[in-house]
């Protein structure tokens, strides 16, 4: 190993644990969504299009002097980025779909076999070695995951039709596909840009869903659709997605993965805080097996990679 390779390899190694904070209080941000949904009690799609609207808004302000622009003009950029936003707009659907025709409990846990599929590719996409601690910390977080929904999973059931459960399984494969399509964006473009294109995009998918919901349920806005529309827009998402793609760009992308099962750990905290939702015994447990798996990925596993440690586009 030159030189070269082995000062870049030390220094990634180095911020290795900053790139897990990062990642990890993104994951903490983006927790926030959920409970602020329920807690306005406005109608999901007008929430999502006003929190996308307001995320774009604010990424536009912060770096408004920022030449994006130049960030197209990289070959092959402007292709993958509208690849990444139409990922994401077609796996946002399914999701949809997926909740609106099978429970919730059985939605989430297929959508979150989405770092099985990201350990069992990312590997060969990105030409890094397999890493054996991956497994035993996915095990845990998913068994962490299964114990947390348990009771709705044992309660109703495996229900709902079989379009469905093909929607929530197809939808943690687009979220697997969205993510490595990201990791390979930081590659070539900067974070600001990958979170204003997914911005911008999703706002226009959601913008026609969110005036339909309105026609559909005559519901008119209020003061706590307003700040809970604005906290998501510019909290849980324009600085917490911009953060989640710049660890994205210092870490294995299968770690980023499995430490996002800290959002169903964290959520109903928020939940307990905003609408007074109880924590249950299934959720501590939970929780604590979860935790437990990304300390065995923190602790023991490789963290940053050559390439990512190579990485040639500035964060921001």
């Amino acid at each position: 190993m030159s030189g070269g390779s082995t000062s870049r390899l030390c220094a990634g190694r180095r911020r290795a644990p900053l790139a897990y904070a990062i990642v990890v209080v993104s994951y903490l941000g983006m927790a926030g969504n959920a409970p602020l949904v329920a807690w306005a009690q406005a109608p999901e799609a007008v929430l999502l299009a006003l929190r996308m609207g307001f995320a774009a808004l604010a990424l536009g302000i912060v770096f408004l002097r920022r030449p994006m622009l130049s960030d197209l003009r990289r070959p092959g950029a402007a292709w993958r980025l509208l690849f990444m936003v139409a990922v994401s707009s077609v796996t946002l659907l399914l999701t949809f779909y997926a909740i609106g025709h099978t429970s919730v409990a059985v939605s989430m846990f297929l959508l979150f076999l989405m770092p099985v599929w990201v350990a069992l590719v990312a590997p060969r996409l990105f030409d890094s070695p397999r890493e054996p601690m991956v497994w035993p910390a996915l095990a845990l977080a998913l068994a962490g995951l299964a114990v947390i929904l348990a009771p709705d999973l044992l309660g109703e059931g495996v229900r709902g039709s079989v379009a469905g459960l093909i929607a929530a399984l197809l939808s943690g494969f687009g979220y697997a596909a969205y993510t490595i399509s990201v990791k390979g964006l930081t590659r070539i473009v900067a974070s600001t840009t990958i979170s204003m294109a997914e911005a911008l995009g999703d706002t226009v998918l959601l913008l026609p869903l969110a005036v339909w919901q309105l026609n559909a349920t005559g519901y008119r806005l209020d003061g706590r659709a307003w700040a809970a529309a604005v906290v998501m827009g510019i909290v849980c998402t324009a600085l917490s997605y911009t953060l989640w793609i710049v660890g994205t760009a210092r870490l294995r992308v299968e770690h980023v993965t499995i430490l996002g099962y800290i959002e169903p750990v964290v959520a109903p905290l928020y939940a307990l805080l905003l609408v007074g939702e109880r924590l249950t015994r299934w959720t501590v447990a939970g929780g604590a097996l979860i935790l437990a798996a990304g300390l065995v990925i923190a602790v023991f596993g490789r963290g940053e990679d050559d390439a990512s440690a190579a990485a040639t586009v500035e964060p921001l």
